[in-house]
């Protein structure tokens, strides 16, 4: 389905073509004085060179050629040569109609479809998921379902770190806790036991023991510097403890990011990359890339016209030990082989930005990634607690993540219990809908690249830019939907008692299946009518921008231009639905075409939260 900003614009190229200019100035954009107009056009302007006349002369002539066309309903010309437009209520409407009709909502799979892997994970192992591992999640979460609904195939990879001095370190704390385990007997050549022998809880007390000791004590240190070299040496007790180690950490990742409603399509990890290093390393040599720089071999990756240092990418270092440059190049080799995507994304900490950098520059000089396929790098910025520094708990320490998720459902089921606009029973899962969409959109709404702050009490709101405003919003259209349903169910005019009670997103329909009902009776809606009001009309617009806000959002790697679309719209809804006595219509196609556009809205908005990674519940 087109975007209506391109049929404004066919439609405005006909216009220059029948005034005899180029079609090429025919540029649209959305008005930036919505109280003038609704479009405009600054072609004229940029055409006064080629035709040697005034802009307003030119902008005047395609006015007049436009004359009659049944897009708009007013185009004129203002200031220097600025072309005004106005779309006609009855296309406006008409795009609406076929819109409501469309199961992708007009939000078509793009043609030009990609095999795209994002990277949006990237913890440890053996630790557990704390605060700073929340936006990567939510982000990554969030463009991997915006660009499968626009049909690209995209694969979501954890990127677990489990290789290195960690490992190590828990191995040496493991034996000086419990020697007497088979996995530090050299003699022993039986079966190792299928059950690990720690708890997650004990693993995630072991690891920073361990740290904390290593630091002051030198002997402890080279114990686990050399427990981490026979690991990846293949030292058969170790590789058992710390396959254990992978799965019991798995296990609870697992569970927590279920809570974040949050997946991934591979959980690979640094470890994978390892078969591919040595090849990798030596191919560098032989092609004459990788060089000896006071003992570590090194790629130079600098450019002539760069403005600032970038250091050479560093692959061994003296003692022949790996790096992190060294695992991530490696894994481009594997991704490269396994999957052959045509752009590789990675959600990370913008602070990381220099050595992705390096990486790409290195993966494209020596060949491992072809220049066809892209490197993406979004770097996030941190979230900050209401002093400006990073967020950490009340005792200064950084807060688990499974900390903070119960802290928000605790604050929002204190919120419903206190409105009253749920049953006890059902208050708990409401809450941790209305929760998750406090987080994530508290999160999604901030431009990725700048740091926020982390508000509770202004996240959880239920008025402003928040997630539960537009879950209330959502929720308040399913009221009236329900209403209408039982009016016609019932054969009866709904009163304007029956008008005012749907004020209320609590009112929502207790029956569980409303949601099949509005379904199995959508298409017995009207087409939706030119709009009877400005506001109305102001809604009708915003709708029909979505596709544009959608695939704009994804390939300019920002959903927070999608969630201040669906803020607008919000806002563009209640403002019709404040101004606008729905139920009460006397006038019965007025009233069905209505209806029409609410459930639009409401499919927008459950479309669009669900490429945002949450939910809306039925009733608030």
């Amino acid at each position: 389905m087109k975007m209506l900003l391109a049929i404004i614009q066919q439609e405005l190229a006909v216009g220059f073509a029948r005034a005899g200019y180029d079609e090429k100035y025919a540029g649209v954009t959305i008005s930036n004085r919505p109280d003038l107009c609704e479009y405009q056009c600054n072609g004229a302007m940029a055409a006064k060179k080629e035709y040697g006349k005034a802009p307003r002369e030119i902008a005047q002539d395609v006015a007049d050629a436009l004359a009659g066309s049944d897009v708009f309903s007013e185009v004129s010309v203002a200031g220097p040569g600025f072309i005004n437009l106005k779309i006609a209520d009855s296309k406006l409407a008409e795009y609406l109609s076929i819109m409501a009709e469309d199961p992708e909502l007009s939000v078509s799979p793009v043609y030009a479809k990609r095999k795209i892997i994002i990277d949006y994970g990237g913890p440890n192992v053996a630790k557990p998921l704390h605060v700073g591992h929340l936006r990567s999640a939510i982000i990554g979460e969030s463009l991997k379902r915006m660009g499968r609904r626009l049909g690209h195939e995209v694969i979501g990879d954890i990127h677990l770190g489990d290789w290195g001095l960690q490992m190590g370190l828990i191995m040496t704390e493991l034996q000086e806790r419990k020697p007497e385990l088979p996995y530090f007997d050299e003699n022993y050549t039986g079966d190792y036991p299928e059950e690990a022998p720690f708890t997650i809880s004990e693993l995630e007390e072991i690891y920073p023991a361990a740290s904390a000791r290593s630091k002051e004590d030198e002997a402890y240190r080279a114990r686990a510097l050399e427990a981490t070299h026979m690991l990846q040496e293949g030292k058969r007790g170790y590789r058992a403890l710390w396959q254990h180690i992978i799965n019991v950490s798995v296990t609870d990742l697992k569970k927590n990011y279920e809570k974040l409603n949050v997946s991934f399509d591979l959980w690979k990890s640094e470890s994978d990359a390892q078969p591919y290093i040595p090849d990798m390393v030596q191919k560098m040599k032989d092609d004459g890339f990788a060089y000896l720089d006071q003992g570590a071999l090194v790629v130079d990756v600098a450019k002539e016209e760069d403005t600032k240092e970038v250091p050479p990418c560093i692959l061994l270092k003296s003692d022949g030990a790996s790096l992190y440059t060294t695992t991530d190049l490696a894994t481009l080799v594997e991704r490269m082989k396994l999957f052959a995507p045509d752009e590789v994304l990675y959600v990370v900490d913008k602070r990381q930005e220099m050595h992705f950098e390096q990486v790409f520059r290195c993966a494209r000089k020596t060949g491992i990634v072809p220049e066809n396929v892209r490197l993406s790098f979004l770097g996030f910025g941190t979230m900050n607690g209401k002093d400006g520094k990073p967020f950490k708990t009340r005792e200064g320490g950084i807060m688990r993540l499974e900390t903070l998720i119960a802290d928000i459902n605790q604050e929002m089921y204190q919120k419903i219990v206190e409105n009253r606009s749920v049953r006890d029973k059902d208050a708990d899962d409401t809450a941790k809908i209305v929760g998750l969409s406090a987080l994530k959109y508290g999160d999604l709404s901030n431009q990725a690249s700048k740091d926020y702050i982390f508000d509770i009490d202004r996240f959880t709101s239920f008025e402003g830019n928040t997630g539960p405003y537009i879950l209330y919003t959502i929720v308040r259209i399913k009221s009236i939907l329900s209403r209408y349903q039982e009016e016609l169910s019932d054969g009866q005019n709904v009163s304007g008692a029956a008008e005012g009670s749907a004020d209320s997103a609590s009112q929502a329909t207790e029956n569980s299946g409303v949601a099949e009902q509005n379904a199995q009776t959508a298409d017995s809606f009207a087409a939706i009518l030119p709009a009877a009001s400005d506001v109305e009309k102001t809604l009708q617009l915003q709708l029909a921008r979505y596709n544009e806000a959608y695939m704009n959002a994804f390939s300019d790697l920002a959903p927070h231009r999608l969630c201040a679309y669906i803020y607008e719209l919000s806002n563009n809804f209640n403002s019709f639905y404040h101004a606008t006595k729905i139920l009460s219509e006397e006038n019965a196609e007025q009233k069905k075409a209505w209806i029409s556009l609410l459930d639009l809205t409401r499919k927008v908005l459950e479309d669009a939260i669900d490429g945002l990674g949450f939910s809306a519940p039925e009733r608030m």
